[in-house]
């Protein structure tokens, strides 16, 4: 009996865990605000602004939304390309990727996102780094 609840306990963890970030980032409208606001953040950032440049900023919105949704254990399935195929030879450095780090931190915080919610989402987001910049 211990065995079977300790195997139950462990089987659904990662999924309330997940679940339950979703929830804190405020589910996919919640996402979709955390993403617009980082968005409209980097755009006024002379560092990093060229990098879209050309871009179909909606496009982007609707895919990082999706990744975040997919991530963060909500009911969305990332349909973008790999991180490594989408950023390969934009030039991204490490003060790009952190300068964008920055915009989401500050769009959470404009949404009330708990504090240990955001270090969830960056801790999930962060080996992402290897496939994103180029050095």
């Amino acid at each position: 009996m211990r065995v079977g609840l300790l195997l139950a306990l462990l089987l659904f963890t990662p999924l309330t865990f997940a679940q339950n970030l979703y929830q804190q980032l405020g589910e996919q409208e919640g996402i979709e605000t955390i993403v617009e606001e980082m968005l409209y953040r980097v755009g006024g950032d002379d560092r990093i602004a060229h990098h879209f440049d050309g871009v179909d900023i909606m496009r982007v919105h609707k895919l990082i939304s999706e990744q975040v949704c997919d991530l963060s254990g909500g009911p969305c399935d990332y349909s973008g390309e790999d991180m490594k195929t989408s950023h390969r030879n934009m030039g991204v450095d490490n003060a790009d990727f952190n300068a964008l780090v920055e915009h989401l931190i500050v769009a959470m915080e404009k949404q009330d996102v708990p504090v240990s919610a955001q270090n969830q989402l960056l801790g999930l987001l962060a080996p992402m780094h290897g496939d994103i910049v180029e050095e």
